[in-house]
């Protein structure tokens, strides 16, 4: 039998609402950035990127300082855009850069004992060496403990940190990469590792634009 139009409608309104996949943070990395933000900004400015995003439950009341998943990517990349709306598209990226960058001493002191990763056992490698372990370390970090999932590769020139399950950027529409906490945490780590050597990090592919991954090019040979 053939439907005509108002009950077509009817049957597709009925259709049961698609669910979306929800995936998470282990709360020591939320709680982790939202820390270091508050040393950007403070306590008063991390407040209100929380209610600009709002997530009111967190005003205050940072994730608590275990390894369950329970930070949703839906309010972390809610928060990342919240810092755009407030400053701008050129100033949240500066933010998020320093977010960053200032999250590393602290991941770093709250995940490497668990690896079982000494300062040693890297840092005294041959620079391309322990790039490449540094690299597969971080990797090996946001697979094990959280929903993001990352693969590395590389090309002539760089090492490529490729995030196909991406929370920086989760349900985001963005006309740029967008994904600048991700490419600070990996600048920042990237000097640890190489004893203060700078490289080039730069977001070449965002699933925010419409890419299928969030790609970072790390420069395999240092800027200094």
């Amino acid at each position: 039998m053939k439907l005509n139009d108002q009950e077509l409608v009817l049957s597709e309104s009925s259709s049961p609402p698609v669910e979306v996949a929800q995936y998470y943070y282990p709360n020591k990395m939320g709680r982790i950035v939202l820390i270091a933000m508050e040393e950007i900004m403070g306590r008063h400015g991390v407040n209100a990127v929380l209610n600009l995003a709002h997530l009111p439950h967190l005003v205050n009341n940072y994730p608590p300082d275990n390894l369950a998943r329970g930070f949703p990517f839906a309010e972390f990349s809610a928060i990342q855009q919240s810092l755009d709306d407030m400053y701008g598209e050129r100033g949240g990226r500066g933010l998020s850069l320093r977010a960053g960058r200032e999250s590393w001493k602290y991941a770093l002191q709250s995940f490497m004992p668990v690896l079982g990763i000494t300062d040693l056992a890297v840092r005294m490698l041959p620079l391309g060496i322990k790039i490449k372990i540094g690299l597969d370390v971080f990797a090996e970090t946001f697979n094990k403990f959280s929903d993001q999932k990352v693969r590395l590769g590389e090309d002539g020139e760089n090492y490529l940190w490729i995030i196909e399950r991406c929370p920086v950027c989760w349900q985001r529409t963005t006309t740029s990469p967008a994904c600048h906490v991700a490419v600070g945490l990996l600048e920042q780590s990237l000097g640890w590792v190489s004893r203060g050597k700078r490289f080039k990090v730069e977001e070449i592919s965002c699933v925010a634009t419409g890419d299928e991954t969030c790609t970072i090019a790390i420069s395999k040979k240092p800027i200094v």
